[in-house]
């Protein structure tokens, strides 16, 4: 019964996702209006909304236009799904279950606009950092998350690291290099695992995204200059440190 609860929960927190992803870069409100159809701006009815099925149903069609609608949106509420079973898996009904939830839901929106748009809203990194200096004040959750004073390091050092790489890199190159929006999320990282993460994540997040890109460099499909956005491999350095956090910290220390 748990597991189909999940399913239920994590499909329309995932169908809530999508909205933000579509409507957020369009500035947008998220909480008022239907869903409708990106092609034809139809509104969709409810027995088409379904998290998943609907989707599969209609054979990723739009049903009033027949046109294709992006797999993105079946995609998201996938691993909407799976993020939930994940962490309710390790965590079970706690308080840190429902922290994590937030910021993984917080994870996939920037995630897909940032891949898409080149650009992470403020109204997510900064709501991020507010939650996660917040929780920092109750010392009895899980010890991944860090005490308040470990959390205002956190948060402090990891934008100031990146600020520094964007200013010297500009000042170097003549241009710009990352955007201040990886700098706000890594401090929101920092408010919510410490100042310890930052440097993992960093690393991490680098060495994802240098195996990512450099079958493309060695196929000239992609030159050296293409813009690329780096949110998507922060959240992936970050989701593997979480993964491996207890490792990287005894080996290292």
């Amino acid at each position: 019964m748990d597991y189909i609860f999940l399913i239920i929960l994590g499909g329309l927190w995932g169908s809530f996702a999508n909205v933000c992803i579509y409507r957020l870069p369009q500035d947008k409100g998220v909480i008022s209006g239907r869903s409708y159809c990106p092609k034809c701006k139809k509104k969709i009815v409810w027995y088409d909304n379904i998290p998943l099925i609907s989707y599969f149903l209609l054979d990723g069609k739009c049903r009033k236009c027949k046109k294709k609608i992006s797999g993105q949106y079946a995609l998201v509420e996938f691993i909407s799904i799976l993020s939930f079973f994940c962490i309710y898996y390790l965590y079970g009904i706690t308080l840190t279950t429902l922290l994590l939830i937030i910021l993984s839901l917080s994870f996939i929106i920037i995630f897909f606009i940032d891949l898409k748009h080149f650009v992470i809203p403020n109204v997510l990194t900064f709501s991020m950092m507010a939650l996660g200096f917040a929780k920092s004040f109750d010392p009895n959750l899980n010890p991944m998350f860090p005490n308040y004073i470990n959390s205002l390091i956190g948060g402090l050092f990891g934008y100031g690291i990146i600020w520094s790489i964007i200013f010297f890199y500009k000042q170097i190159r003549k241009k710009e290099g990352m955007g201040l929006g990886d700098a706000k999320l890594f401090a929101a990282i920092g408010f919510w695992f410490g100042w310890i993460s930052i440097p993992f994540v960093i690393f991490l997040s680098s060495v994802i995204a240098l195996i990512s890109v450099v079958p493309d460099l060695m196929k000239n499909s992609k030159k050296m200059s293409t813009q690329i956005p780096f949110g998507p491999y922060i959240i992936l350095g970050t989701i593997f440190y979480l993964v491996f956090q207890n490792k990287f910290i005894n080996f290292f220390f």
